[in-house]
């Protein structure tokens, strides 16, 4: 395989690009969401953006790294017809119907939409995420 030179991306920048760039957040929603302040969001933004100009148009590849963080164990969902709010275990499937009145109207908690969704081709990000925790 080819060696590449490569861009680190903290977590932290990954996150926000998630939040801003593929989630569309408005920039206060989205320091909010990482309980930081706007102007700090903002610097991370930028950062990041320009760390992934460099890895796109140099042909570099980008390592996502470093950080003390948690991944929540359980999903959140909510059935839009009773409003009942309940858990799931990550691994398991999406559940099909609200287990209390059986509607299939149910959706991921809104609440729950942060840093434990980093969406499919995460599981590399997710195993840093337990390395550095259990360390």
């Amino acid at each position: 395989m080819i060696s590449l030179e490569s861009v680190s991306l903290t977590v932290d920048e990954f996150e926000a690009i998630r939040l801003k760039d593929v989630e569309g957040l408005e920039q206060t929603a989205a320091a909010n969401s990482m309980h930081i302040s706007q102007p700090t969001f903002h610097r991370v933004i930028e950062a990041a953006r320009k760390k992934v100009a460099d890895a796109l148009v140099n042909g570099k590849a980008i390592r996502i790294e470093g950080g003390d963080y948690v991944s929540n164990t359980n999903r959140k969902f909510k059935c839009l017809n009773c409003n009942h709010e309940w858990e799931e275990p990550h691994g398991r499937r999406r559940p099909k119907a609200c287990p209390k009145c059986g509607s299939k109207n149910i959706h991921r908690s809104p609440e729950d939409r942060g840093y434990a969704r980093l969406g499919r081709g995460s599981q590399g990000i997710i195993e840093l995420m337990k390395k550095e925790v259990t360390q």
